[in-house]
């Protein structure tokens, strides 16, 4: 019931005039978890907001996450490591980040969706029956139905089957966990409206198809060995494996040329070739969570977890089963994409939990073997009380253990330290510290915000950047011409235009989409970084990567000396463009400097014609103007 309304509902407050149909547009898991939480606790006569299930369903799924990971961590490995695993990410900065109160994104039950079909696959592969292989299928129904991300559990787990087949592991506990989960996962995966016929129509899914093909085609040349002689079967099979494969190419290349498939997404792309998006689809680049992850975030996020990822990975290697052969695939291709490649911060929510589990493993196996070693020698101790070397073994274990106590010590103190400095604050009401340690609360947004609920019309529409769509939508209750959804680039670049243009071309686009109001960002006075002349260049990509934005180059907002300034020295079509002038009109008496970009203004004199300031908030982070009417007059 929850979904049929879900993918009936039209929103009309957003992406004017286009609107948004909102079940072709998400994915609803997370509302359907959350509405389904909320009529079960009603229905146990538990009385509680749907507001309040929302902010605490984060935390609440991250307990599942942590249980989660516990029985995952101990069939790899044992116990031990399941706990020193459940420990660690318990409390992680790098998935903390988003499972935090009020934290109410998919990523908030995604993680646990993924983990619970990792457990369950390692289940089928263990026992190779069709229960836990469902139960699999299941789960990964509900990661589809919650993230995008599971794209990567859709192409890790056949990587991790044709692995055991290329190393001669395939059995037929591996055939039936993998095609039941193929399967039934595919068909439950199509049902979701927002996902359709991708898994049998993208290239992001042809390599679990092809797996699952090399599946039915291993257990029939199993079959037909045992049913034929050496030389009769090697005849058959170099026959059949030709003909079968050049099929195969051919019908790919035929449904690739006729459009059947569709080519990877740019977000796929970008996994591959970090350059990608910002080349070529600047409106991925832009997200802040598909920047290229900084070396230092991990240690932010990580902390001695960076350093035993290897060491689990050893472990792993030492003992090397078919549910390791998973975790270490796991492991390497997540630090390879999160790191060598540097693609997307977003990826740290994935590296995350591999992180724990394999750092659980070597913590666990080195505080056995050293906390064995000091069983033993106590045992040494009274059997030989002249020979032996235990003394030494005996201190260096011990020394071992309370070294590995205050890494794990430092590691706990690292994570509440960066839970409560970076992670802990809305994002919606900014703090700072005073030069006496007091701390500062920047409270403009909600202050934006609530002077347009109270002071503009209840139909009046909204222009501003789309990542303030949402908060304006929700919390101003105004229409608003792009949000954070970003389904609609052409839409979002017409806004860029806008922003990036002189004016006389920003007015003629504002009345074309019929704005009444536009808000901006602007850093300057408080030393805010992320306001919007930080964002312009990617306003300016964006505005320009449509057919309506030719004239919207990004080599005319930079200096001769290809650089981005707006002082004295900037471009003076940077200096003379709608945003500069929304941001620094009236900031430009004196003295004029701009606290972020650390200068003093280009253009003090930049005057609006076409826009009337209306609101400014306390500290002058957030800025509204109202666009002002046609003359009723010419001149």
């Amino acid at each position: 019931m929850c979904v049929c309304v879900c993918v009936c509902v039209f929103d009309d407050r957003a992406w004017y005039p286009l609107g948004r149909i909102i079940g072709g547009t998400i994915y609803p898991g997370l509302m359907v978890t959350s509405a389904a939480i909320y009529h079960i606790l009603n229905w146990l006569h538990i009385s509680i907001d749907v507001r309040n299930v929302c902010v605490f369903l984060a935390p609440l799924f991250s307990s599942f996450t942590t249980i989660v990971t516990y029985h995952l961590a101990k069939e790899l490995k044992s116990p031990g490591a399941g706990l020193v695993a459940a420990v660690m990410i318990a409390i992680v900065p790098g998935y903390i980040s988003r499972s935090v109160a009020g934290s109410y994104d998919n990523e908030g039950i995604a993680i646990f969706c993924m983990l619970l079909t990792y457990y369950m696959w390692i289940k089928a592969v263990k026992t190779g029956t069709l229960f836990w292989s469902t139960m699999a299928a299941l789960a990964y129904f509900y990661m589809v139905s919650s993230w995008g991300g599971y794209v990567f559990l859709i192409n890790i787990i056949p990587l991790h089957v044709l692995t055991l087949m290329i190393t001669g592991r395939f059995s037929h506990r591996v055939y039936v966990a993998y095609s039941s989960l193929y399967v039934i996962g595919t068909i439950l995966s199509m049902q979701i409206s927002f996902v359709g016929f991708q898994p049998v129509s993208t290239s992001e899914h042809m390599g679990a198809f092809g797996v699952f093909g090399l599946c039915q085609i291993h257990a029939f040349v199993d079959y037909v060995r045992s049913h034929l002689n050496k030389n009769q079967f090697d005849t058959l099979f170099r026959a059949v494996i030709s003909t079968i494969a050049a099929a195969g190419v051919l019908t790919l290349a035929v449904l690739a040329a006729l459009g059947k498939i569709a080519p990877w997404t740019g977000r796929f792309y970008s996994l591959l070739d970090p350059s990608y998006a910002k080349n070529n689809i600047p409106i991925i680049a832009s997200v802040s969570e598909h920047q290229p992850t900084a070396w230092s975030s991990f240690y932010f996020d990580l902390q001695m977890l960076t350093f035993m990822f290897p060491v689990g990975l050893y472990f792993c290697f030492s003992n090397l089963t078919d549910e390791n052969i998973f975790i270490i695939l796991y492991g390497v291709l997540s630090i390879y994409f999160a790191g060598v490649m540097g693609v997307m911060v977003r990826l740290m929510l994935v590296l995350a939990p591999v992180m724990c589990i394999l750092s659980g493993i070597a913590v666990s196996s080195l505080l056995s073997t050293y906390m064995k070693q000091i069983d033993d020698v106590k045992v040494e101790k009274k059997k030989q009380r002249f020979e032996g070397n235990y003394f030494m073994r005996s201190e260096i274990a011990t020394l071992f253990v309370c070294v590995m106590s205050v890494f794990l010590v430092m590691y706990t103190l690292h994570c509440t330290w960066v839970t409560s400095e970076a992670y802990s604050s809305p994002s919606i009401v900014l703090s700072a510290r005073g030069h006496d340690g007091s701390r500062i609360i920047f409270d403009d947004f909600r202050e934006a915000y609530y002077w347009l609920r109270h002071n503009t019309p209840e139909d009046a529409k909204v222009m501003s950047w789309w990542d303030y769509g949402y908060q304006i939508t929700a919390m101003a209750n105004r229409t608003i011409l792009v949000d954070n959804n970003t389904w609609n680039n052409t839409h979002i670049s017409r806004v860029g235009q806008a922003m990036a243009s002189s004016e006389d071309k920003a007015y003629q686009i504002m009345r074309e989409l019929d704005v009444d109001y536009v808000l901006v960002i602007f850093g300057g006075l408080t030393g805010y970084s992320s306001d919007d002349i930080n964002k312009f260049l990617w306003m300016v990509r964006i505005g320009g990567s449509t057919d309506k934005g030719t004239h919207i180059k990004e080599h005319d907002y930079y200096t001769p000396a290809g650089e981005f300034r707006v002082d004295k020295e900037g471009s003076p079509t940077l200096l003379n463009c709608l945003i500069f002038g929304q941001v620094y009109t009236e900031g430009g008496k004196p003295p004029g400097y701009d606290r972020v970009r650390n200068v003093e203004i280009g253009n003090k004199d930049f005057e609006l014609d076409v826009l009337e300031e209306a609101y400014t908030t306390e500290h002058w982070i957030v800025r509204i103007y109202k666009v002002k009417d046609l003359p009723n007059r010419g001149a």
